[in-house]
């Protein structure tokens, strides 16, 4: 595990300035987007998509570490797989917005079918891998037929991976979650005893943990769709595998926090014409408030690390 951490962890942070400098250079800038924070326009024009390079170190990462360690698994290599597709998707979106110079990139419509068609997915990567997923229901039964399972897995996939993506709004605050959030599920798969999955969990640590360097505000570079639409899908996979997805609920509390907070203030808006926060998602609503990024960082990581501890003892 530490050969793999030191390994992801050295790519990361050494690719990183080369990418950096590269989109400066060629001048692909992220667009910020006018409906945020007006002072978050000063952050337009900084490099984006450095998920591209802490996936890529995961990915060449896990393919030498399986062939030098061989402690690579079934649910494993479904969770390479969940990482590839959904960053497949990301990138795709990143790719227009930036390099085409197309604002919107995807549509809402084909990010949200794609985001689905990843999910059904992994629901026959699971089938053809031989995973067997139950969901319990307050530890007196399970979820088990394979239609509700494969209906409830195009939910929770499709949704966190939006709920990441939702999360990634200001400095530092996903990494820092992400890198919580991974370390959870390490913990858990420890205790499960599911190497295959520590290993991945460990390699997907140090890369956030690499990213995280030149993400903090203020930040040099954004991590893009690309990495976060395949983190929030892994992780969705990860709490599936684990045996107990409720768990993410906790693991993964801010994600679920800034979700609610988009769908409360879209629903009261429609319902009543009043808005429940100053802004959505909700770390905007804070730094509405006054309150720094920095200050909005420490107090969601501190939230997520409770959420954590939470997740690890209901395990």
């Amino acid at each position: 595990m530490l050969l793999s951490f030191i390994f992801c962890y050295a790519i990361t942070t050494l690719a990183m300035p080369f990418f950096i400098k590269y989109m400066h250079q060629k001048q692909f800038g992220q667009a910020i987007r006018e409906e945020g924070p007006a002072w978050h326009q000063a952050k337009s024009g900084t490099p984006a998509m450095g998920g591209l390079v802490f996936l890529g170190a995961s990915v060449v990462t896990i393919l030498m570490m399986s062939i030098v360690q061989q402690h690579w698994s079934n649910s494993a290599w479904s969770l390479v797989i969940a990482l590839l597709f959904f960053g497949g998707i990301g990138f795709a979106d990143d790719f227009l917005k930036i390099f085409k110079k197309q604002n919107e990139g995807l549509s809402s419509k084909q990010k949200f079918v794609l985001q689905l068609l990843g999910s059904a997915l992994m629901s026959f990567i699971f089938v053809l891998f031989g995973l067997e997923v139950e969901i319990p229901i307050f530890n007196i039964a399970s979820l088990s037929h394979p239609i509700l399972i494969f209906f409830f897995l195009l939910f929770w996939i499709t949704g966190f991976s939006n709920a990441f993506n939702l999360t990634d709004g200001l400095d530092g605050l996903s990494s820092g979650c992400g890198i919580i959030s991974f370390a959870a599920y390490l913990i858990m798969a420890l205790q499960a005893g599911e190497q295959g999955i520590a290993l991945f969990c460990v390699t997907m640590i140090a890369a956030l943990l690499g990213f995280i360097l030149f993400n903090v505000k203020p930040a040099k570079i954004f991590m893009g769709d690309v990495g976060s639409l395949a983190l929030g899908a892994v992780l969705a996979v990860l709490s599936l595998l684990i045996g107990n997805p409720w768990t993410l609920l906790f693991a993964g509390i801010i994600y679920v926090a800034e979700t609610a907070s988009v769908i409360l203030q879209v629903a009261s808006f429609k319902l009543t014409g009043k808005r429940i926060f100053k802004m959505s998602p909700i770390h905007h609503h804070f730094e509405m408030l006054g309150w720094s990024e920095w200050k909005v960082d420490l107090v969601f990581w501190a939230v997520q690390i409770i959420g954590a501890l939470i997740a690890i003892a209901i395990f």
